[in-house]
C-alpha cells in the first residue's frame, strides 16, 4: 500500500520519502549517504540527508557536524549533475568545526536526483515502494561507474554480502559497490498492558520501535496508562495475525495468563519475528513448553522463546525489568548470532 508523507512531518529515517516528494513537485534534490566511517564518525555507515534546491533538510549524515558543508556541494552536485564522494576528517583545518577532532573521519557520497549521472527518479520511486511495503532493500550503486540498482536486480556476485547487510543492518562497500542498506523501521508488539509494559513501552519507543499493546482487557488497556501508543483491544493471536509478524519485529508477551499469552506465542513461532520474550518463572515456563508441545510445536520452535525474558541482571522492579527486556531485544537484533 503506497503510503503519503511531507516534507515537513518526515522523521530523520524518511529520508528517500523526503527526497522523491520534493523532486515530484519539481524541486531540485539530492541525497547524502555516509558510506565509510573511521574512528569518532558521528554517524553510521547508510545514515542519509536528503537536501532540496532551497537547502531544506531530512536526516542527518554527522549530528550536524558536516551538514553545511555537505549541503554546499550538494546544491552544486544539482547544477552539474555529477555525484561525488566527500571526505571530511581530523586533518582537515575545520577539524574542530565538523565534529570531528577527536581523530575521526568519514566519507559522504553525495547524489543528485535524476541530473546527470544521478540516480533516475524512478529508482528512488522503486525504493520509496519497497519500504513502504516493508519489504528489506538494499540500494546498490557503484561509486566508480555510477551504476544502480536494487536487491532484485543485483549482479549475482553482490547477493550474498547484500544478504548478509540486511541480516547486520550494517550497510557497506563490496568492492567498488556500496550496499545501502533500508531495512523496515523497527516494530514490537507488546501482549498484555501490565505495570511492566507500562514502564518497556515508553522505552522502546525511545529506542526507534514502533509499538503496539495487545490486551482484551478493557480496563488494563487504556490510554491513560498508554499515553500516545497504538493500543489494539483484542485477542492477540488474531490481531498479531493481522498486524503481520515480520524479520523486523519483537514480539514480549507479560499476562502470566496462558489463555491470552499462549496462542501469541503460537502465532509469533509461526513468523519470522527476531524476538520472542515471555514473562515467568522458570517453572512457568516449563509448564508453558509442556502445553505448547502437547501443541504440537517441535522443540527446535520452543528454543526461539526467552523465557525467564529480559538479560540476567538481577532486575527486580517492573522498570529495571523492561530495561533488561530491551537489553536482550537489543543484543538479538544488533548481534543476530546471539539468537537460539
Amino acid at each position: 500500500m503506497q503510503k503519503d508523507f511531507t516534507v515537513t512531518t518526515a522523521r530523520y529515517d524518511q529520508v528517500p520519502e523526503a527526497a522523491l516528494e520534493w523532486v515530484q513537485a519539481g524541486v531540485p534534490v539530492a541525497l547524502a549517504t555516509v558510506v565509510e566511517t573511521w574512528g569518532s564518525a558521528p554517524r553510521p555507515r547508510g545514515s542519509q540527508l536528503a537536501i532540496s534546491g532551497d537547502a531544506g533538510m531530512v536526516g542527518s549524515v554527522s549530528g550536524g557536524c558536516v551538514e553545511a558543508a555537505v549541503v554546499s556541494e550538494a546544491l552544486e552536485a544539482m547544477t552539474d549533475g555529477v555525484p561525488r564522494v566527500l571526505e571530511y576528517g581530523v586533518s582537515d583545518e575545520a577539524a574542530f568545526a565538523v565534529g570531528l577532532a577527536c581523530g575521526g573521519r568519514i566519507r559522504v557520497l553525495v547524489e543528485p536526483v535524476g541530473v546527470g549521472s544521478g540516480p533516475e527518479v524512478a529508482l528512488l520511486a522503486e525504493l520509496v515502494k519497497a519500504r513502504c511495503e516493508r519489504q528489506a532493500v538494499v540500494y546498490a550503486v557503484n561509486c566508480v561507474t555510477w551504476e544502480r540498482c536494487l536487491s532484485g536486480n543485483l549482479p549475482l556476485d553482490l547477493r550474498d554480502d547484500a544478504a548478509q547487510v540486511l541480516l547486520s543492518d550494517q550497510s557497506g562497500f563490496s568492492g567498488d559497490w556500496f550496499l545501502g542498506a533500508h531495512n523496515p523501521p523497527l516494530r514490537m508488539a507488546v501482549v498484555g498492558a501490565v505495570h511492566i509494559a507500562q514502564a518497556l513501552v515508553p522505552m522502546a519507543m525511545a529506542a526507534g520501535y514502533d509499538v503496539t499493546v495487545f490486551d482484551p482487557r478493557s480496563a488494563f488497556l487504556t490510554a491513560s496508562r498508554f499515553p500516545d501508543t497504538d493500543l489494539q483491544e483484542a485477542w492477540p493471536d488474531e490481531a498479531l495475525t493481522e498486524f503481520g509478524l515480520d524479520a523486523r519485529t519483537a514480539v514480549v508477551t507479560l499476562t502470566h495468563d496462558p489463555k491470552i499469552d499462549d496462542p501469541a506465542i503460537l502465532v509469533t513461532l509461526n513468523s519470522s519475528a527476531f524476538y520472542l520474550g515471555c514473562l515467568g518463572s522458570k517453572r512457568t515456563h516449563a509448564k508453558r513448553l509442556e502445553r505448547l508441545a502437547a501443541g504440537g510445536m517441535s522443540r527446535q520452535d520452543l528454543a526461539r522463546i526467552h523465557a525467564p525474558i529480559g538479560a540476567d541482571i538481577g532486575a527486580k522492579s517492573p522498570a529495571e525489568i523492561a530495561v533488561s527486556i530491551l537489553a536482550q531485544i537489543t543484543e538479538r537484533l544488533r548481534r543476530p548470532e546471539s539468537r537460539p
